[in-house]
């Protein structure tokens, strides 16, 4: 059974990650969300050594997200948030990505860039 701190860790980053894609435009949101979870049900079963990169690999995202979003919000000046998310790898980087999660990069960044994304969502209220 999994030790009861690792997995209140887990948890708190998944939903800390989910709340900071609040901030993104809603058809990234909710490419990034599917992401998200499958990514964490993947490795429900991971080996200690495989749960200890994958918690690294994302503590990292949501840093990023945390920096990314408090940015926005505070060089807005009462205007519109007009955000960039995301950042560049590195030639470095990618040579250290399995030929899987190099599959499901190329195949995120196609469905980020599409002129038309498949998410059609409508937020509450609207």
């Amino acid at each position: 059974m999994a030790n009861p701190a690792h997995v209140s860790k887990v948890r708190s980053l998944y939903k800390r990650i989910l709340l900071l894609h609040r901030f993104m435009p809603i058809d990234l949101r909710a490419l990034g969300d599917q992401y998200v979870k499958d990514e964490f049900r993947r490795h429900k079963s991971a080996s200690p050594e495989e749960a200890k990169s994958f918690m690294k690999e994302w503590e990292g995202y949501r840093d990023t997200m945390q920096a990314q979003v408090l940015e926005s919000a505070g060089g807005s000046g009462g205007q519109a948030p007009s955000a960039a998310f995301g950042a560049e790898l590195s030639d470095d980087r990618l040579k250290q990505f399995q030929e899987e999660q190099i599959g499901q990069l190329y195949e995120l960044m196609l469905e980020s860039t599409k002129p038309n994304r498949q998410f059609h969502i409508q937020e509450d209220g609207k």
